[in-house]
């Protein structure tokens, strides 16, 4: 995965944002592995959807998930996924193909 260090991207509020399996980073970000394994993760779902399906179905569950109680962007399935497995740094050696349908059911809150 290519890494840009750049000052325009991610927008506020965000470290990084993977686009088209390029991840822009603000400078002085430390990528630990976490957040790498994070991204590697977005990187094959966005793989397996031939990138365009990724961006127009996470858009549409962040959509969704907007009015819903939580935070649309942490409840949407791709990033639940990703969340979820960051800390297994030999998950996607084992990942099945659209793992992130597993996390499409609505989401338990935590109150």
């Amino acid at each position: 995965m290519k890494i840009v260090r750049t000052s325009f991207l991610p927008f506020h509020g965000f470290s990084a944002v993977n686009l088209l399996g390029v991840l822009f980073v603000h400078p002085g970000v430390y990528l630990s592995h976490e957040m790498m394994n994070h991204e590697r993760i977005h990187t094959a779902q966005q793989r397996e959807m031939l990138f365009v399906f990724f961006y127009l179905a996470y858009f549409m569950e962040w959509l969704v998930r907007l009015p819903m109680r939580g935070n649309a962007y942490r409840n949407i399935s791709f990033e639940r996924e990703a969340y979820a497995n960051q800390r297994n740094l030999d998950y996607l050696q084992s990942r099945p193909h659209y793992a992130w349908r597993r996390y499409m059911k609505r989401p338990t809150h935590k109150r």
